[in-house]
C-alpha cells in the first residue's frame, strides 16, 4: 500500500490487515505503551475544509508515533491548485516531508497528489469520498459487534462522501448496506454498481428510511448540509423532511440496533438530541476510533 485514496483501491486483506493493527495499537497506547516508528518525519497536513476531528486526530496520532505534523492553511500556499499546480506542491513537498494528509474539495486534487508525490498521500476527506472516516466506522462497528461480516447498516440521509466510502467498504469487506434518501440526494449509480461488483447484493438504495432500518444493526446519519452546500441549506432541510433519526424511527429497527454519526451533528434536524445522548448511540465511540485507525494507517504506509 503507498496510498491511501479510496477504500476500493485496497485489498480486503490489506483493509483487514489496518483493523487489526488499529485495534492492537489502540490496546496498546490506552496501556501506557509508545511506538515512536515515525521519529525524526513529518506530515504535512493540508486543508481546504475545517475540521475539529480529522485535525486532531491526525495531529495526535503523528505525535503518539514520534513525528511531526505540520497544519497548512489553504492561505499559507494560496489555495491548493490555484497559486501554483497541484504537481507543483506534490514534488515540492516530497523534498521537504515524509507524507502528505489532505482534505479537500475536489478529489481530483487528492489524486493528483498521489500521481506526482515521492511519499504517500492519504485522503482525509474529499467530496467523493471519506475513506478513514468509513474505516473507523468498521472499527467501531467491529468492537461493539464482535464481527464485520453480515452486518447491517441502514444510512438515512444524503448519498454523500461518507455514504459512497461505506458502500465500498460494504463490498471490501461482507457487509450490507441499505441507504435510504428522498429523490435527487441517492448514492449515485456508478457507485452502487462497483460496490455490488465487490460482493452481489451489498449496497442498494430505497426511498423509504422505515424500509431501510427493518433488520438494521447500525443506523447511520450525517448532516444534510456538507461544507460547500450553504446556499442549498433551506431547500435541503425541506427536502429531507421525515429523513431524521428520531425516536420513532429507531423504534421500528431491531432492540440491538446502534447510532451512528461522523459529527458534526446538527441535532433536531438529521439527529434528535434524544437519540444522539440515548444508550444506543456510539458516534462518540466513532470519533475516537478516528485516531486509533489513523495511526495504524501512518504507521503503515511512513514506518
Amino acid at each position: 500500500m503507498r496510498d491511501f485514496i479510496a477504500i476500493s483501491d485496497c485489498s480486503t486483506q490489506e483493509l483487514h490487515e489496518l483493523l487489526d493493527d488499529s485495534s492492537s495499537l489502540k490496546e496498546f497506547y490506552k496501556s501506557g505503551g509508545r511506538d515512536l516508528c515515525l521519529a525524526g518525519k513529518t506530515l504535512a497536513m493540508l486543508f481546504e475544509k475545517p475540521s475539529l476531528r480529522t485535525r486532531i486526530s491526525f495531529q495526535v496520532a503523528m505525535t503518539d508515533l514520534g513525528g511531526s505534523p505540520i497544519y497548512v492553511k489553504p492561505e499559507d500556499i494560496g489555495g491548493i491548485g490555484k497559486r501554483e499546480p497541484v504537481k507543483d506542491i506534490a514534488r515540492v513537498l516530497s523534498r521537504y516531508v515524509q507524507g502528505i494528509m489532505a482534505r479537500t474539495f475536489e478529489h481530483q486534487t487528492v489524486i493528483d497528489l498521489a500521481q506526482y508525490a515521492d511519499i504517500p498521500v492519504i485522503n482525509a476527506l474529499t467530496d467523493w469520498s471519506h475513506p478513514c472516516q468509513a474505516m473507523a466506522d468498521v472499527l467501531t462497528i467491529r468492537e461493539h459487534f464482535g464481527r464485520i461480516e453480515g452486518i447491517r447498516i441502514a444510512f438515512i440521509g444524503d448519498g454523500n462522501n461518507v455514504a459512497r466510502s461505506l458502500a465500498f467498504a460494504a463490498g471490501k469487506l461482507d457487509m450490507k448496506l441499505v441507504v435510504a434518501s428522498p429523490g435527487g440526494y441517492e448514492l449515485d449509480e456508478a457507485t452502487i454498481a462497483k460496490a455490488n461488483s465487490l460482493t452481489p447484493g451489498c449496497t442498494r438504495q430505497v426511498r423509504d428510511p422505515y424500509e431501510a432500518v427493518a433488520d438494521a444493526d447500525v443506523i447511520y446519519t450525517d448532516t444534510w448540509v456538507s461544507m460547500g452546500q450553504e446556499n442549498e441549506k433551506e431547500k435541503r432541510r425541506k427536502d429531507f423532511a421525515g429523513f431524521a433519526v428520531d425516536a420513532a424511527l429507531v423504534a421500528a429497527a431491531p432492540k440491538h440496533v446502534r447510532i451512528m454519526h461522523c459529527l458534526p451533528a446538527y441535532r433536531g434536524y438529521e439527529i434528535t438530541d434524544e437519540v444522539a445522548e440515548s444508550p444506543g448511540s456510539i458516534m462518540f465511540d466513532q470519533a475516537e476510533n478516528r485516531l486509533h485507525f489513523q495511526r495504524a494507517l501512518l504507521k503503515k504506509l511512513m514506518a
